[in-house]
């Protein structure tokens, strides 16, 4: 799975070869067809282990804390993070090349339905917002964590993970705390 990772990651899925996954694992490519039957179901093996990981991820941040400034700041580092991963796994979900393909194209929306759902059962909790309003609200988030932490990545500038990670946080929490809190929390 590791040597898989690592060909799509550099190469893209339509570039990447079985050949080539193969001998970067130090297999045969037979050994290799008797765990995955063809590219794609390798490519959506790891799709979905490197989506459940940011799902994951970002329900534990969720849940690691009461205080909501905090969770912001913490589901900001889980994109971050996830993005600047050594493995480059992000690439399969935010920059894959076969997104066309309708079983790629839901793992890739998972992450965005999934994060969101776990965000929106936060706001929808602590402000009384409708559930729509909530979701609205949640997917808002979750784009603007993903989409700075890739632009981030991309532009190699000054700011260093934690700053970068700590400037969006901040910018989401302005916002999001202006939604009053029920008198229940």
């Amino acid at each position: 799975m590791e040597s898989a990772l690592e060909v799509f990651v550099a190469q893209g899925y339509h570039a990447a070869a079985m050949d080539d996954i193969a001998e970067r694992a130090g297999v045969s490519k037979p050994v290799l067809y008797q765990h995955f039957p063809g590219k794609l179901d390798l490519y959506l093996a790891l799709l979905e282990q490197s989506c459940d990981t940011i799902i994951e991820n970002t329900r534990a941040a969720l849940e690691s804390t009461q205080d909501n400034k905090h969770r912001v700041a913490a589901t900001m580092d889980v994109f971050y993070e996830y993005v600047a991963g050594d493995s480059g796994a992000f690439r399969l979900v935010f920059e894959s090349d076969l997104t066309n393909e309708p079983a790629v194209r839901e793992q890739v929306d998972r992450v965005t339905t999934e994060c969101a759902a776990t965000i929106a059962h936060v706001i929808h909790d602590d402000t009384g917002l409708p559930d729509d309003a909530s979701r609205l609200l949640a997917v808002s988030l979750v784009g603007m964590a993903q989409v700075s932490a890739r632009f981030w990545l991309s532009d190699p500038g000054a700011i260093s993970k934690s700053d970068a990670a700590g400037l969006v946080a901040g910018l989401a929490w302005r916002g999001i705390r202006g939604y009053p809190r029920t008198d229940e929390h």
